[in-house]
């Protein structure tokens, strides 16, 4: 079966993370993507991003961009920069993370392309939004955690401002990026007509620090200061039990008062501190002391067991190392052994989410530097000549498939 975007062709002119991510979603969804990476070394996340069997297949970029095809090419050179624009007059999505001063002169920046393609969907992930005295900054994920407020939710919840310890901003806004396509792609098939897209980082992640956090001060005057005293609490992580961690959510009256008669405190449920959801928001401390405190007496299974009959939300404690034998993510398909063609043994991440009418088939591992490039340029219109011409001028790096 074909995925959603079966047929989109979308050249991924971005590194690292949030730019890749964005292409990955894609790709998940039957996109082809075309990988254009700089020789010599390819995408940064190739060496930036740890250990690997090989150089520059490390299991971040192989997680990042399978499915994806690879062309190593110097845009620094005329000819190079000539059979971008040759690719880029064939494909229906182009995404960039260059900042946009460097977009504009290498000449692909949307009015430049979509002069070429007036159909193409020119997708620009930036830093910060243009009009804005930060546009054009550079910004790797910290920064913008630190700038829309996600390091200064730790500030509020422990007094200390730390990072969440995964690119969650990377993340976030590169699965925004790949939304905001799927939107302009409707809209084309609409009225016939492509579009550029902005997604800058830090007002989208700031956005959702204020939707989440703004609360009381959403009011002029401010009814009372920012933040929500429940989620910023430092008591809000997994509970201890007698042989590790559980995980748990009691937020209606209905599941308060199922956990209080599992914990054996059947009392609580009129106590009128914790009866209504209105009096536990008022005393979140106490509660969440009482949930911290209270599951020491049996082991982890034990209590999900319990959980489980009484209808409490609950799951499992993963950590870095159990989540992959997780037993619902392997029972679904999220984890598979798979070997790749050059790297070998390999755990493969699926696809997480499904359509009725059909998902792409599993994609093939990430690629090696430039192991595409010969095809997608032939399927660009370039001859064999052109081609050979670019590999010897040094413009074309070809790797091994």
């Amino acid at each position: 079966m074909a995925g959603p975007l079966d047929g989109v062709r979308v050249l991924d002119l971005s590194a690292v993370v949030v730019g890749p991510i964005c292409t990955h979603a894609l790709c998940e969804q039957g996109a082809e993507v075309i990988k254009v990476e700089a020789p010599p070394t390819g995408d940064l996340l190739r060496t930036l991003a740890g250990k690997g069997r090989s150089a520059g297949m490390n299991g971040k970029f192989l997680n990042f961009n399978r499915g994806k095809k690879s062309i190593a090419i110097d845009l620094k050179k005329p000819a190079g920069m000539a059979a971008l624009k040759r690719l880029a007059a064939t494909v229906d999505v182009f995404v960039t993370n260059i900042r946009p001063d460097a977009q504009a002169r290498l000449g692909v920046d949307a009015v430049a392309l979509r002069a070429l393609a007036p159909r193409l969907i020119h997708c620009s992930i930036t830093g910060f939004g243009s009009g804005g005295p930060y546009a054009g900054r550079a910004a790797y994920d910290t920064v913008i955690q630190g700038a829309s407020g996600v390091a200064g939710t730790f500030a509020a919840s422990t007094g200390e401002p730390r990072y969440v310890p995964f690119l969650v901003a990377d993340h976030t806004v590169g699965l925004i990026a790949a939304q905001l396509i799927g939107f302009a792609l409707y809209r084309r098939e609409k009225t016939g007509v492509g579009e550029a897209i902005e997604v800058p980082m830090f007002e989208n992640m700031a956005a959702y620090i204020m939707q989440e956090h703004l609360g009381a001060a959403s009011f002029r005057p401010p009814l009372g200061p920012p933040g929500d005293h429940r989620v910023l609490s430092p008591d809000g992580k997994p509970l201890p039990t007698k042989d590790g961690f559980v995980c748990i959510s009691a937020n209606t009256d209905a599941q308060a008062h199922a956990f209080f008669d599992a914990i054996g405190r059947p009392e609580l449920k009129a106590d009128p501190r914790f009866a209504k959801v209105a009096q536990r928001v008022q005393h979140t401390k106490e509660y969440f002391h009482i949930r911290a405190t209270s599951l020491g007496g049996r082991t982890t299974a034990e209590w999900l067991d319990i959980f489980d009959r009484m209808d409490v939300p609950a799951s499992p404690y993963n950590t870095l190392a159990s989540l992959p034998d997780d037993p619902h993510l392997r029972a679904v398909g999220m984890v598979r052994e798979e070997d790749h063609p050059t790297e070998g043994a390999t755990i493969a991440i699926g696809a997480p989410n499904r359509f009725s009418g059909g998902n792409a088939p599993p994609r093939p591992p990430a690629p090696r530097l430039g192991a595409d490039g010969a095809a997608v340029l032939a399927e660009a219109g370039l001859t064999t000549q052109d081609i050979d011409a670019l590999r010897h001028d040094g413009v074309l790096i070809e790797g091994t498939p």
